[in-house]
């Protein structure tokens, strides 16, 4: 500024600095709306919540709101697998990848699954699938090393529906041809959040075995010890007070003639019935959140007993949280579920 006295000089300086925190603001607002970049791990098969999760998911990411990179599997039957791949397909996303857990704790096979891998009308698939067997996917650990290594730092989040086998084995991972960092740290420097249905925190339930945990125990004290990034849990509770309503799985899929998740559900249990949305709640909470849909506990501890059950000890230098609801919030989170279970896919099949 040719000329200009030093009072001058000042507010150009000033006008500099106000336009830099101008374009850094704008920077972040940006990132803050890119998608979340998503890994989910489930038991699915052992209950059908976990089939309505993953239509969740598909209907956030038509919605430009996450992006599912990989599918991990904790059930270990080879159907889940192809299941898995035909629901992705459904939802014109069939080539995300998909891992399977080897030597898993719930081998027996489901009550829904493999009757709708099996369908067929006449000689052609009712529901097409690349993936026929969770024999020809590759191991659940060593994939999540892949889809991790080749992530931003800090960007992903993981949504473990399911028993903690696979994200626990990943911890005790050592470094391969995708990274050289042993587990946690790869974990520590790829991810952001652990959104984990798992355990119980709050009322009448505080306490409770819960299946997510006891079915492998030792997985799940690894996970609340040595996991290295923020954990929020949706406890049992949180999904038994929000339930997904028969009348909606009757009513409302039927823009195709023939929808996996709507042909799955009645074979899981005898029609008409509500289930408890406990898997669904923690996709929720990792997409959207800042929502407001969940209340949410201080920073803390998660403890995990040897006799399963787990409480949470309030520690401002705590790394985990756990979810909350009350009459309003479980409105909420019902009607917007609901709608995002039953949204048709961009591209109808």
């Amino acid at each position: 500024m040719l000329g200009a006295g030093p009072k001058q000089d000042w507010w150009f300086v000033l006008l500099l600095l106000s336009l830099g925190m101008v374009i850094f603001a704008a920077e972040a607002n940006a990132k803050s709306g890119d998608p979340v970049l998503l890994i989910f791990d489930t038991d699915i098969g052992n209950d059908i919540d976990d089939a309505l999760a993953l239509g969740v998911i598909h209907a956030l990411s038509d919605r430009d709101e996450c992006r599912l990179l990989a599918v991990t599997i904790t059930k270990d039957h080879p159907d889940c697998a192809a299941f898995v791949d035909l629901v992705n397909t459904f939802y014109g996303r069939g080539d995300i990848p998909i891992g399977v857990v080897r030597d898993g704790k719930t081998p027996k096979q489901s009550r829904y699954i493999s009757e709708i891998v099996a369908a067929t009308d006449g000689e052609k698939q009712r529901f097409p699938h690349d993936l026929k067997s969770g024999n020809d996917a590759p191991e659940a650990v060593g994939l999540l090393r892949k889809v991790l290594s080749s992530a931003p730092d800090r960007s992903v989040v993981m949504v473990v529906v399911g028993f903690s086998t696979n994200i626990a084995r990943l911890l005790d991972s050592r470094g391969d041809a995708y990274s050289d960092l042993p587990g946690r740290e790869l974990v520590r420097r790829k991810c952001r959040l652990l959104s984990i249905m798992a355990g119980t925190y709050g009322g009448e339930h505080k306490g409770r075995k819960e299946y997510n945990i006891f079915v492998d125990l030792p997985a799940a004290q690894k996970i609340y010890k040595q996991w290295p990034t923020p954990i929020v849990a949706s406890g049992w509770e949180i999904g038994q007070a929000i339930q997904f309503p028969a009348v909606s799985m009757e009513e409302d899929f039927g823009y195709v003639d023939h929808h996996p998740l709507a042909e799955a559900y009645p074979k899981y249990q005898k029609m008409p019935y509500d289930r408890a949305m406990w898997d669904l709640t923690s996709v929720l909470y990792a997409v959207r959140p800042d929502r407001g849909y969940f209340g949410i506990s201080k920073r803390g501890v998660i403890h995990v007993n040897n006799d399963a059950e787990s409480s949470f000890e309030e520690n401002p230098q705590g790394n985990h949280r756990y979810l909350s609801v009350n009459d309003e919030r479980i409105t909420r989170v019902q009607e917007a579920l609901i709608e995002l279970a039953t949204q048709p896919p961009h591209r109808v099949p």
